[in-house]
C-alpha cells in the first residue's frame, strides 16, 4: 500500500476543495447576510490541513494499482464530506450540531438531497449558496467517478458497459486519457447547468435562485433554496423545465458526449438503456396520472398532469424535489414512487439507485431462467442492443444485487434498532441507499426528528449509495489489507 502517496493526493484533493468556500464567502459579501466568517475559518483551515498533508510527502511518486485506487476513491468521499461539514459546524444560523453538519454535507455532496433543516427560505443567503454548490460539485465528481475512475477499477455499471461492450460507445474510455474525459465531461456538465439556469431563469425565476436550483437539477440533488422546494414558485413552466433537465441529467453522460461529438442523436436511439430508462418514465407518469385522477386528488386534468410527471421523473430520476407531499398521496403511490428510486438514473448519470441498465439485465436473466425451464437443452445468450453479453457480467450484477439488498437490510434493521417504525425506517434507508432525499413516515418533510444515531447509519448509507457498494465494501474484505 503506498500509504504515503495516498496522503498525497488527499492532500492536495483538500487544498484544492476549499477553494470551493470562497463562493458562499462572496455570496455572503454581496446580500450581506453575516454568514461570511465560518467559511473564511473553514477556507483556512482546509487549506492548512490539506497543505500540511501535502508537503511532508510531495516528493512520493509511487505507482497505484487497483488496491489504492479504490481506498483513494472511498476516502475521497469520507475526507471531502467531512471537510465540506466544518462551515456548517462554525455556523452561528442555522445551529447545527456535529451529527447534523455532517449529514447535511454528505447529503449535499452524495447528492442525496436529505436535509435536517428547516425554515430554509430564511437562512443566510451563503448557506443556501453553499448547499446547492455542494450538490453540483457532488455531481460533477460523480460523473468523473463513474464515467473515467471506477471503470478503471472494474466496478460500477459503465464497466459493464464499456469494458465488456462496444456497443454504444466504441472507445472503451470515449477519450483515453482519464484527464481528458473528465474535461469533456465537465463541458457537457457545466454547459448543461448554464442552459438549466436560463431556462429558470426565463420561466420566471430570480438569478439566485436559478443558479441554485440548476445546479441541485444537473446533479440530480434535490436541495432547494425554500422548504416548500420547486413546489414554492407555483409555476407548471418551471415544473416542466425542471422534468426535461433531470431526464438529461439520468441519462448515461457517455451518450450525451457521443451525441455531441458526432452531432447526431443516433447513439441515444442505439443504445438499448436509454430506450428502457424512457420506457420507464412514461410508464410511472402514466400509473401515477391514472389513479391521481381516478381519486380525484386534484382539481382537474392539467394539474393532476403537472403533479404526475414532476413527482414521477423527480423521485424514480432519485432528484426528490417536491411540488406536493407525494408521501399524502393514496394507494399504493407512495411506496410504488419510493421502488421506481431503486432502478434510478442510468449508469454513468448523476442519478442514484441501481441504474437502469442493471435491473434491465436482471431482468433478461429472468427471462432466460424460465426459458431455460421449458428448454432445458437450449442455449441462451443475454444481449444487450445487438451484442450478447457474456456469463461473467450477469454474475457481476446479481452479485451487486445481493450486496445491495444486503446492506439495505442490514442498515433498515439497525434503524429499527434505533427506534424508528417500518415505513420510517424503510423509506428512509432506501432515500438514503438510493440518493434520493425525501422519505415517507417521520422523513417525509426533513430528517431533524430523528436521532444522530439514525443519522450516522443513514450518512454511511448514502456513501455506500453513492460509491456503488462494492467500492465501499471491498475495504472490509481481509484481502484487500493483506496483498
Amino acid at each position: 500500500m503506498q500509504f504515503r502517496t495516498i496522503i498525497k493526493i488527499l492532500g492536495q484533493l483538500v487544498a484544492l476543495f476549499s477553494i470551493t468556500m470562497v463562493p458562499p464567502a462572496i455570496v455572503s459579501l454581496i446580500y450581506k447576510d453575516g454568514g461570511g466568517v465560518p467559511f473564511v475559518l473553514a477556507f483556512i483551515f482546509s487549506v492548512l490541513i490539506g497543505l500540511m498533508a501535502y508537503y511532508p510527502n510531495r516528493k512520493e511518486r509511487g505507482e497505484l494499482k487497483a488496491r489504492e485506487g479504490f481506498l483513494i476513491v472511498v476516502l475521497f468521499w469520507l475526507v471531502l464530506g467531512s471537510f465540506a461539514s466544518v462551515p456548517l459546524i462554525f455556523l452561528d444560523e442555522p445551529n447545527l450540531s456535529f451529527a447534523d453538519a455532517v449529514f447535511e454535507a454528505f447529503s449535499g455532496l452524495t447528492t442525496t438531497g436529505a436535509t435536517v433543516l428547516t425554515g430554509i427560505e430564511y437562512l443566510p443567503k451563503s448557506v443556501l449558496f453553499y448547499r446547492q454548490q455542494l450538490q453540483w460539485l457532488g455531481g460533477m465528481g460523480i460523473i468523473v467517478l463513474a464515467v473515467a475512475v471506477l471503470p478503471m477499477l472494474g466496478v460500477g455499471g459503465m464497466q459493464l458497459y464499456r469494458a465488456e461492450t462496444p456497443g454504444p460507445v466504441k472507445d472503451s474510455k470515449m477519450t483515453p486519457r482519464i484527464a481528458d474525459t473528465a474535461k469533456h465531461l465537465w463541458y457537457i456538465y457545466v454547459a448543461l447547468t448554464a442552459a438549466c439556469t436560463a431556462a429558470y431563469k426565463v420561466a420566471g425565476m430570480g438569478w439566485f435562485d436559478a443558479i441554485c436550483h440548476a445546479f441541485a437539477t444537473i446533479a440530480i440533488g434535490g436541495f432547494s433554496t425554500y422548504d416548500a422546494s420547486i413546489g414554492h414558485f407555483d409555476s407548471p413552466m418551471i415544473n416542466f423545465i425542471c422534468v426535461v433537465f433531470l431526464l438529461i441529467a439520468a441519462i448515461n453522460f457517455s451518450l450525451h458526449y457521443a451525441a455531441v461529438a458526432s452531432r447526431s442523436v443516433r447513439a441515444y436511439l442505439r443504445d438499448p438503456e436509454f430506450k428502457v430508462f424512457l420506457f420507464i418514465q412514461l410508464a410511472l407518469v402514466v400509473i401515477c396520472f391514472a389513479v391521481l385522477s381516478s381519486n380525484q386528488v386534484y382539481s382537474d386534468g392539467d394539474e393532476t398532469l403537472d403533479h404526475a410527471l414532476f413527482q414521477a421523473v423527480s423521485i424514480s430520476t432519485t432528484a426528490g424535489f417536491a411540488t406536493d407531499s407525494f408521501s399524502a398521496w393514496p394507494l399504493f403511490l407512495p411506496i410504488l414512487l419510493i421502488f421506481s428510486s431503486f432502478i434510478g438514473g442510468c449508469a454513468g448519470s448523476t442519478g442514484g439507485g441501481m441504474k437502469v441498465v442493471r435491473v434491465f439485465l436482471l431482468y433478461l436473466q429472468g427471462i432466460r431462467e424460465l426459458n431455460r425451464l421449458v428448454h432445458p437443452r437450449a442455449i441462451y445468450s443475454i444481449k444487450l442492443g445487438r451484442k450478447a453479453l457474456p456469463d461473467k457480467v450477469v454474475e457481476a450484477v446479481w452479485g451487486f444485487f445481493s450486496a445491495y439488498a444486503l446492506v439495505f437490510v442490514i442498515i433498515m434493521i439497525a434503524l429499527l434498532g434505533t427506534g424508528l417504525d417500518n415505513i420510517t425506517a424503510f423509506s428512509a434507508t432506501a432515500a438514503c441507499l438510493n440518493n434520493l432525499g425525501p422519505g415517507l413516515g417521520d422523513v417525509a418533510a426533513h430528517y431533524g426528528d430523528i436521532s444522530d444515531t439514525a443519522k450516522w447509519i443513514l450518512t454511511l448509507a448514502m456513501v455506500f449509495g453513492r460509491l456503488e457498494i462494492f467500492t465501499l465494501l471491498v475495504l472490509f474484505t481481509p484481502t484487500f489489507w493483506r496483498g
